[in-house]
């Protein structure tokens, strides 16, 4: 077999040295247009999972290889002058030039060549005289580029800069250091990689950097190889006191803006997409060397188990693209993260370290109490302290919202039965609300209540336009105070153009194509409804409900209003959003002045629309500051509903960073809803400062007693949790299937845990420094 790898990288050098091992028949040639010693960038870090990898697959190399690592645990996070440090990750780095180095080395030993120097022969050429043609020439593939029909390439170049630079300060830990500047934050990422050396990645937002003046005098026309010298000086002065007077190290080091690369498809004929040429993910949460050389090992592993290249190609894409993918959406999450830094970078010192810990919401506060317990308990205790002190973990603190207390964080998520007849709740509503109370949330909402006939979503759904609907919901509510602690509200809507019988908005347009319709709300139409919402709070009120929710999202009537793609209107009502936002704060300021103003009075919005020309977190920023200085007392942050050719980027607590930008601009509560599941998810938003509660949905709908089982979780039992009495013998988990074995001793020596805390002390011959 003829194998042509394009690009003498680490990826394309590793699969190199494993194709050429696992059959030595096979004729393995490496087109690198560089010189063997033009390298570019310092540090390359690598996972223990990774080397693990390494280490099975190659155990020459990987003894190689291990000899020139750093390693150490730590993270420390510097901020406002004070550092914070969490101890057990595990990282391995390695100068970028001797890793190639080595690899080098082991494509010699094993047979596989090398041209350096020399621009490979057309993609053309080599695809028809090789078996196979590995494309690994980074992140601005030419042969990426001429098949892109095939590849179908997505290039996402985000506004941030960022430059990477050397330094010959060794740090001894994973370090993060933010610069708080009068233009805005700056922050660095930093850590070592040999005896002498650290990277020192500086990251910075478009906003900060132009304010900073560094568009200026950036060297963006610089041709390659050449430094933007009056950067690197401005931030080393910037960041002298951190250096300790070490100095910066330039290497093609400039201002860039990070792209992230995602392809439809890896692979055309013998032709296949390898690294950085395949896909990318923002430095800030791990290599695209280890990524890369991840790519190799699989690739090589496919060749060897498949019968042709064609079903090895198909493997390895299949094996690859989900870790990749999952990988991306946690890249994604950093790098939105870090691009918004400058709404949090004002939190308390644990509270922000915490936060950028678990940014990617991969790392969470069960797994950094795994790693480290002394440092989750030290922000739990943060926490507490700011909270009262009652000793509750977080997600177990109460919240005063108007004259209310909630006695946790956690709400379940309105949910519609819609299985009332004519608008009246039955006993799957009855129960369901009991059900939810009883399980232990602070809050539990009865979702999509019309406020007419006509505003109804579906036939079975429950209403508060008449009064016999006022008396049925009196009784559910009642029976759920008698039963529970926990507070019982009422979400009300008006379905607008999604409703099932005769459906309006605030513009003649559908909601799909094949829908009718829906009749453009004139004046007197629109005082009607306001009138609707008013008497609907007030029935609200007489039942005894404790908290309302107004439906300002999802598509429904104020939703269409406040998104540009469903409200199309000239008149008052139409164009700014200013005037979008006017109606619905009219019918909240109707529903406040029908609702007590001791009760909390929540707002549910979908902050952007997922869709080009809609909504945007600014604009959901404005239009939540609008519901607060109207008298809503939280936001609950939802997303998207709005218009069917929405292309959400669904994951886990996928909209948390809307609520946690909202609950820093426009310092408002916000609840958390959409894909947040367990106990950890929830304490780790809770801690982070991202929201102030979080709302449950569908992990209630399969758990109604989510939260009393979150408690046991964490070992809490306490005011924030309280079994009922009859739960009481059931709040314990129950034994496993293999609880009562005892395991034996199995080895003569002791086999101590690592050490928690590890830095890189190169001086000493072991390496490690355990403190």
């Amino acid at each position: 077999m003829r194998i042509t790898v394009v690009g003498g990288g680490p990826g394309g050098l590793y699969f190199a040295a494993l194709a050429q091992q696992l059959d030595p028949c096979r004729e393995v040639t490496v087109w690198e247009r560089n010189a063997a010693d033009d390298t570019f960038g310092f540090g390359v870090v690598f996972s223990d999972e990774t080397l693990g990898g390494i280490e099975q697959a190659d155990p020459v190399l990987f003894a190689e290889v291990a000899r020139h690592f750093a390693r150490w645990s730590d993270i420390d996070v510097v901020h406002r002058g004070r550092t914070v440090t969490s101890g057990g990750h595990g990282f391995a780095a390695i100068n970028r030039k001797v890793l190639l180095e080595v690899l080098r080395r082991r494509c010699d030993e094993v047979g596989a060549r090398i041209r350096f120097s020399t621009v490979a022969p057309p993609v053309e050429q080599l695809a028809a005289e090789s078996d196979l043609v590995v494309a690994a020439d980074g992140a601005n593939s030419v042969i990426r580029a001429q098949f892109a029909e095939t590849f179908r390439p997505s290039l996402d170049t985000r506004s941030g800069r960022y430059m990477w630079l050397g330094t010959d300060k060794v740090f001894d830990a994973f370090t993060f250091l933010i610069a708080d500047t009068p233009h805005g934050p700056l922050q660095v990422h930093a850590y070592p990689f040999s005896t002498d050396r650290s990277t020192f990645i500086v990251e910075v937002n478009e906003r900060t950097w132009r304010a900073a003046g560094f568009d200026t005098e950036s060297g963006a026309n610089l041709p390659p190889g050449v430094s933007d010298r009056a950067s690197i000086d401005r931030l080393a002065e910037l960041f002298r006191a951190d250096l300790g007077g070490a100095q910066l190290i330039a290497n093609n080091s400039k201002w860039v803006r990070f792209t992230t690369v995602r392809n439809q498809t890896w692979r055309r004929g013998n032709v296949v997409l390898l690294g950085d040429a395949a896909h990318t993910a923002h430095f800030s949460i791990g290599s695209g060397t280890k990524l890369a050389m991840e790519d190799a090992l699989s690739l090589a592993a496919c060749l060897g188990e498949q019968p042709g290249v064609e079903q090895a190609l198909a493997g390895y894409e299949a094996e690859r693209k989900p870790v990749v993918a999952s990988t991306q959406r946690a890249a994604q999450a950093s790098l939105q993260w870090f691009e918004d830094i400058e709404h949090v970078v004002g939190q308390d010192t644990p509270q922000f370290a915490f936060n950028l810990l678990t940014r990617s919401r991969r790392v969470t506060y069960d797994n950094l109490r795994l790693r480290d317990p002394e440092y989750a308990d030290q922000a739990a205790r943060w926490f507490d302290r700011q909270h009262g002190g009652t000793g509750a973990p977080p997600l177990f603190q109460p919240l005063r919202l108007a004259g209310a207390t909630l006695k946790n964080r956690i709400v379940t998520a309105p949910v519609a039965t819609d299985t009332a007849t004519d608008g009246v709740p039955g006993d799957e509503e009855a129960l369901w609300l009991a059900s939810s109370a009883l399980g232990g949330s602070a809050l539990v909402l009865a979702g999509m209540t019309a406020v007419s006939a006509r505003g109804r979503p579906a036939p079975g759904c429950a209403g508060l336009y008449t009064e016999a609907q006022a008396e049925a919901w009196r009784e559910i509510v009642a029976r759920v105070h008698r039963v529970s602690d926990g507070l019982v509200g009422v979400q009300l809507t008006h379905a607008g153009r999604k409703a099932c019988a005769a459906p309006v908005g605030p513009s003649p347009i559908p909601f799909t194509p094949g829908d009718p319709p829906p009749a453009e709300l004139d004046e007197r139409g629109l005082r009607l409804i306001t009138d609707e919402f008013t008497a609907a709070a007030r029935r609200a009120a007489r039942a005894g409900f404790d908290v309302l929710e107004l439906h300002a999202g999802h598509g429904h009537l104020l939703s269409s209003f406040l998104s540009p793609l469903t409200n199309r209107r000239t008149d008052r009502h139409g164009g700014s959003l200013d005037a979008r936002l006017r109606f619905p704060l009219e019918v909240l300021d109707a529903v406040r002045a029908g609702w007590p103003a001791e009760k909390p009075l929540l707002v549910r919005i979908s902050a952007v629309d997922w869709a080009d020309g809609g909504t945007g977190i600014e604009d959901a920023v404005q239009i939540a500051r609008a519901f607060a200085e109207h008298g809503a007392h939280a936001i609950d942050v939802s997303s998207g509903e709005v218009v069917a050719h929405e292309a959400p980027a669904y994951g886990r607590s996928y909209q948390t960073p809307f609520a946690e930008r909202i609950r820093h601009d426009v310092g408002i509560p916000t609840i958390a809803v959409g894909g947040i599941s367990t106990q950890d998810d929830a304490t780790s938003i809770v801690l982070a400062g991202r929201a102030d509660l979080v709302a449950v949905g569908r992990a209630a709908l399969h758990d109604p007693a989510w939260a009393l089982h979150a408690a046991a979780e964490l070992g809490y039992r306490g005011p924030g949790a309280e079994w009922p009495a009859h739960y009481r013998p059931g709040s314990a988990p129950p034994p496993g299937r293999r609880d009562d074995r005892t395991r034996p001793r199995l080895s003569l020596g002791a086999n101590p845990e690592p050490p928690v805390h590890q830095r890189w002390r190169p001086q000493r011959p072991e390496l490690l420094l355990t403190r």
